[in-house]
């Protein structure tokens, strides 16, 4: 009987990096592999789950070491225990596709100093049990991996005329060239921002 309530707890808690907190649409954060690896809808999979994985894991080491850590110390502690899980993800990469990790570039070192990843250590699994501190950095990776997808596939589409390097457009379908090149991340994040920005709105008028 005690254990009933907990359920939409936990559902809420892993909800809300996908949709009410998402951390690029609702908090705009983790900008710059945003902008930078969205040009395919491949190399979007390939940074989300990596950032899942990272997300996942240093959240649930925080927590659990979460009353041996010093204060002092304790954002130090964090990044190194995010570098650990970053590493093992740059190895993975390197093992399983050397042109994916060339693509990537140095972003996926970069994972170390996501503000995502560093903030939900310090916001959420430093206060939290190890359960609800997975499932909060599972549903922000998802998030994340969700708003990487989003900007992907309109970039992919509309730049290359493919989709996870598959033509899909036809040979009649001009590239719009400038979606997959730096200014093109700007334009597609600020027309999904404003989408859902739009849904959100329309939303609270609803329950109002």
């Amino acid at each position: 009987m005690a254990e009933t309530p907990q359920t939409p707890s936990d559902l809420s808690t892993f909800l809300r990096g996908l949709w009410r907190e998402n951390p690029v649409f609702v908090m705009t954060l983790g900008m710059c592999p945003t902008l930078a690896v969205t040009n395919t809808v491949l190399n979007c999979l390939a940074m989300g789950l990596a950032a899942t994985f990272v997300l996942i894991c240093s959240s649930a080491l925080v927590s659990l070491l979460r009353n041996f850590i010093p204060k002092q110390v304790r954002i130090a502690t964090y990044i190194v225990i995010i570098a650990t899980f970053v590493t093992v993800v740059d190895y993975a990469i390197q093992a399983i596709s050397l042109e994916l990790y060339a693509s990537l570039g140095a972003f996926i070192q970069l994972i170390v100093v996501n503000c995502i990843i560093l903030g939900r250590a310090e916001a959420f699994a430093s206060r939290n049990g190890v359960w609800k501190s997975a499932l909060d950095a599972a549903g922000m990776g998802l998030g994340f991996t969700f708003a990487l997808f989003c900007l992907g596939v309109v970039r992919e589409l509309l730049g290359s005329g493919s989709l996870m390097g598959i033509p899909v457009l036809g040979s009649r379908f001009e590239p719009w060239s400038i979606l997959i090149l730096p200014p093109g991340g700007f334009f597609v994040l600020g027309m999904w921002l404003l989408i859902f920005s739009v849904i959100r709105q329309r939303a609270r008028a609803r329950e109002t």
